[in-house]
This record gives structure tokens, C-alpha cells and sequence, in this order.
């Protein structure tokens, strides 16, 4: 990443995916996006058109293929958790060559994961805070008045890291570089986990859940903030909560907008991951025991 200008590839140019190849082409990057046959021929031909208050409405040219076919100096991981290991047969390690690969997936379990199919120190997991959806192929609404990146990756080189977020600062997003990966991915859970589950648990947005399952959310975040602790990550459930009460009330998360689409969830990425955590650590959590479990029936999906 010596040059200002990179080649970045982007795997699931869906609503962050492509919200980020869009902004990145616009700065000036080579950007590639990997997706199927009928998206990346969309993709080539169209472009990514972005409607965004912030970032304003514009088309950025792509290139796209259905497999990474050279190094690049960076991989957006922007696909679900529930597709990771299908969508990782596009990015072969041999063609990737010493890029950084660059998650912005849920849970804390995925960078092990990643690590054991590609070198370590090109693993460099990240946090993203945005609402960005892709309502066609090639068309992301980006709803969210902000964009902000956490880049993290112990065994990463700094520079490298500090290199790519320079080049994403300048493309729009906020970027910054955290110190402390597992502290940086139980931040991250610690919060989504409690949105993610009650919300699509009741089917009600954020505002709904707060006021009518007040109590309910509170012991999740307690139970959440325990897990984190003893990982070394965050354990502030009432500012966790004070944060939530300044969410706008129709506030949806990811997790329930692919309940109401019949997409599969990522329950196991982020409830299955937590529980695991718990038990490893020998943490009771049973408010989370049960949304899962109820998560899982049938009758509640």
C-alpha cells in the first residue's frame, strides 16, 4: 500500500459492500467487486448507484468478476456470516498474495476462523457503524446520517492498517485504527447482540423494545457486559443502555430486517458465538439462553 491509489476487492457488494466500493471508486481506487455471475455482470455494466443524505446520489464504475484472478492490496469481507465459507471460494489464498483481508462480519469467533485459511498477519478483523441497504443489484440506499470504521488486527502491521483507514478517511467514512482487536469485537458485541436478538425476537423496533421489554434488555446487556469482561473487552451496560435510549425508536437491526425478508439469520455468528463464550468462561446467561432457544423454534422465526 505504498502508492496513494489502491486496488481493493470487494466480496458481497451488498449494502455495506457495495455502499464502500462506491465511495472508494468515487476517491479514486481501483475497486473489484466479487459477487455472482448475474451481480457482477450488473456491476460491470451499471456500476453502484448510491442514494445517501451524506455521501449524496451517484453512480461509481466497478469492475467485477465472480473470482478474485490477482493480488490485490486489500479484501472487503462484506458478506454474511451465514454465507463466510461459500463466498471465501472466490478469494483463493494463493491469488490474494500478501493482501490484507479485511472482515466486517458479526460475532467475535470469525477471525480464528479466517486465520486458520489465510496468513494471520493479513487478517486484519474491522468493525463498521452504518445503515446501508442494497434495495436492487448495483442500487444501495445508505439511511444513516454517519459511516464510522473500526480497523483492529494484532498480528497486522500497523502501517498497513494505518494505510488502508487513511485511504477510507479520505473516501468518507470515519476510520481509526484500534489497538485491541478482542476488545474492539466484544465492543461491537456487547451491543449488537441485545439489538439483534430482541428485536427480531418481538418483531418491534428498537424504540418498542426499549419501553415495552425495558427489563428484558437491561439483563441481556448485563449478561453481555459479563462475557466481555471476562475477555478483557467492555463491560458498561448502563452506558450501554443510555446509548440506546438515543437511537432513533423505528431503529431496526440487520439480524431482524433478514427475519422479515426470510433470509437465514445470523443467530449462531452472534447469539451461538456469545453462549459459547459464556460457557467457556463459566458466565451463566440465561436471558440470552432462552432468546436463542426461542430464536430457533419454528413458531418464533
Amino acid at each position: 500500500m505504498a502508492n496513494n491509489e489502491l486496488t481493493v476487492a470487494i466480496l458481497g457488494p451488498g449494502g455495506v459492500g457495495g455502499l464502500l466500493a462506491a465511495l472508494l471508486s468515487r476517491a479514486g481506487h481501483r475497486v473489484i467487486c466479487l459477487a455472482g455471475e448475474e451481480t457482477a455482470d450488473t456491476l460491470r455494466t451499471n456500476g453502484i448507484r448510491i442514494h445517501s443524505a451524506r455521501y449524496g446520489d451517484f453512480t461509481a464504475p466497478v469492475e467485477a468478476d465472480t473470482e478474485l484472478r490477482e493480488p490485490v492490496d486489500a479484501c472487503l469481507i462484506t458478506v454474511k456470516a451465514t454465507t463466510l465459507d461459500a463466498a471465501l471460494t472466490r478469494v483463493p489464498a494463493k491469488t490474494l498474495g500478501d493482501g490484507l483481508l479485511v472482515p466486517f462480519l458479526n460475532g467475535v469467533e470469525h477471525p480464528t476462523h479466517l486465520r486458520a485459511h489465510y496468513a494471520p498477519t493479513q487478517v486484519a478483523p474491522t468493525i463498521i457503524r452504518v445503515e446501508s441497504t442494497r434495495v436492487a443489484p448495483g442500487e444501495i440506499e445508505h439511511g444513516s446520517p454517519f459511516a464510522e470504521i473500526d480497523l483492529t488486527g494484532d498480528p497486522v502491521p500497523r502501517e498497513r492498517l494505518d494505510a488502508l483507514a487513511t485511504a477510507l478517511n479520505a473516501a468518507g467514512p470515519k476510520t481509526q485504527v484500534l489497538p485491541d482487536e478482542t476488545a474492539a469485537l466484544w465492543a461491537k458485541m456487547t451491543f449488537l447482540a441485545p439489538l439483534a436478538l430482541l428485536t427480531t425476537r418481538y418483531g418491534l423496533p428498537l424504540g418498542d423494545v426499549r419501553t415495552r421489554h425495558r427489563e428484558e434488555l437491561t439483563a441481556l446487556l448485563e449478561e453481555t457486559a459479563a462475557v466481555s469482561r471476562s475477555y478483557g473487552g467492555p463491560s458498561d451496560a448502563a452506558g450501554a443502555l443510555a446509548r440506546y435510549d438515543t437511537f432513533p425508536p423505528q431503529t431496526k437491526s440487520s439480524m431482524q430486517r433478514d427475519a422479515e425478508a426470510g433470509r437465514p439469520l445470523e443467530l449462531d455468528a452472534i447469539g451461538g458465538a456469545l453462549l459459547r463464550a459464556a460457557e467457556r468462561q463459566g458466565i451463566a446467561v440465561p436471558v440470552t439462553a432462552r432468546l436463542v432457544r426461542e430464536l430457533e423454534a419454528p413458531s418464533t422465526n
